[in-house]
């Protein structure tokens, strides 16, 4: 069965659009999937004839159309050339395509979506109220019980999976908003995630929050309090899961396959480490949607777009992960 992968273009000021269309030339002979383009087919038809890739790209007409990449703009008129990086245009632009990709999903019109990256400072100010993507997409399809997984390999085919507690929130307002809730929903879609991706177990470490989870107390008490008795209950309930254990070690044993997820407490703990060894590999998995939500782990990359030299790793990691999901939930 032919699957539909839907790809947003991001903010085309960046690296999106030419990340895209090069992880899609490397993946194109893999298998039958067809690519749904979401943004604007002017900028792809130039920067795929620039970048001498030659994709047959033709503009969507519907699901039955002959072809494999096909380009859609959910927006009015084509976006003027040479726009500045960040620029409000292009802002605007990447919001109507997140917003028409994800309908698409809700429709079962696509089997996955891809996300290029967006820039969030550039889409406030061009006027919307957007903490970020994962939580975009939690709004958009009425889902509360969404969390981020970020999992990549390292040269030795290595894996971490992290998913986080609190995603977009200063370090501060941490302690406050980690919650015996909050804790045990990371920890029930990590074990998910592992399933879903047709892993043997679903092992799962927890992090503390302070270090050396906390010393019984003398840095801190939200392990005592918080962490211990979420992880306890876990357990009861018959998952597989550890902790809370200290932050700068876990992810060591992880990495050598005592784990095969680690929940932590914020983004930096857990993306610190993930993209220190997996940082072209790493791919940001939206976990509790209803639908299938894949992106590269990184930027719009301002400083390089435009110069070719941008690398398509993550990208080609981010779809794979889709087509794998989109395949296992067939």
């Amino acid at each position: 069965m032919t699957r539909w992968i839907g790809i947003t273009l991001g903010d085309v000021t960046g690296i999106g659009p030419e990340v895209t269309l090069k992880a899609l030339a490397a993946e194109a002979a893999k298998d039958d999937s067809k690519y749904l383009l979401v943004g604007d087919g002017n900028v792809l038809q130039s920067l795929n004839q620039k970048l001498s890739l030659n994709l047959p790209l033709k503009e969507f007409s519907g699901y039955d159309g002959t072809g494999k990449f096909f380009t859609i703009r959910p927006f009015g008129v084509p976006l003027p050339e040479q726009l500045p990086a960040g620029s409000p245009a292009a802002a605007n632009a990447a919001v109507a395509s997140l917003r028409d990709g994800a309908e698409r999903c809700l429709r079962h019109e696509l089997d996955a979506l891809v996300t290029a990256p967006v820039n969030k400072e550039a889409i406030i100010r061009a006027g919307h109220k957007f903490t970020g993507q994962t939580e975009f997409f939690s709004k958009i399809s009425k889902t509360k019980r969404c969390a981020m997984m970020l999992l990549g390999h390292d040269e030795r085919d290595r894996w971490l999976r992290v998913a986080l507690v609190t995603i977009h929130t200063s370090i501060k307002s941490v302690p406050n908003k980690i919650t015996p809730e909050k804790i045990t929903l990371a920890i029930e879609l990590a074990v998910q995630a592992c399933r879903d991706l047709g892993l043997p177990r679903a092992r799962i470490a927890v992090c503390g929050l302070n270090p050396h989870a906390g010393e019984g107390g003398e840095f801190g008490d939200e392990e005592i309090k918080t962490i211990t008795p979420t992880v306890l209950a876990a357990q009861k309930r018959g998952l597989d899961v550890v902790g809370p254990l200290s932050g700068d070690t876990v992810f060591h044993y992880a990495l050598g396959g005592d784990f095969d997820a680690v929940v932590a407490m914020y983004h930096d703990q857990g993306l610190a480490p993930l993209k220190a060894v997996a940082f072209d590999t790493g791919v940001n998995w939206t976990l509790g949607l209803p639908f299938i939500r894949t992106s590269p782990d990184h930027g719009t990359a301002y400083n390089i777009a435009g110069k070719g030299i941008a690398n398509p790793s993550s990208m080609v990691a981010a779809i794979r992960l889709a087509k794998q999901l989109a395949k296992n939930t067939k």
